[in-house]
């Protein structure tokens, strides 16, 4: 596939570029996996594809496809190379979820037993016609 494209004033294109130092972990055609500079815990790794694309809805999804691919593989790797006994795979879509660089990437943190970080707080819906009503919302945009 390999059809990249790069963004010149993407921090991730010039990492990938190799414009900007980075720790990488793994490489491909496609994508490119380098260990976070701020880690939630060591072994962060983002997973990235070569292609700029600002996130999954602006992704081709043969890229997304490779991106996902990769993920898993780079997953597999942190888990046996640190010999940890989890991880979350993340990735925030927009400035409002948190995306702070705007090329798509996929945050592999590594889990500890106890390691202090929780899941975000859900809530309820108030009844179930609530429920339903958002369900339609969603079903009517396909």
């Amino acid at each position: 596939m390999n059809h990249t494209v790069m963004n010149p004033s993407c921090l991730f294109c010039k990492i990938i570029q190799k414009e900007i130092p980075s720790t990488a972990v793994y490489e491909s055609d496609d994508v490119y996996a380098f260990l976070d500079i701020h880690p939630v815990h060591p072994g962060h790794t983002l997973v990235v594809p070569k292609q700029h694309c600002e996130g999954v809805l602006t992704c081709d999804p043969a890229v997304l496809s490779e991106v996902a691919r990769a993920a898993k593989h780079v997953a597999h790797a942190v888990t046996s190379g640190l010999g940890v006994s989890g991880f979350n795979l993340i990735q925030n879509e927009g400035a409002v979820a948190g995306q702070v660089i705007p090329h798509l990437h996929i945050h592999v943190i590594p889990r500890v037993q106890g390691d202090g970080l929780t899941h975000w707080p859900g809530t309820p819906y108030p009844n179930p016609e609530a429920m339903t009503a958002v369900a339609e919302k969603i079903r009517g945009a396909f």
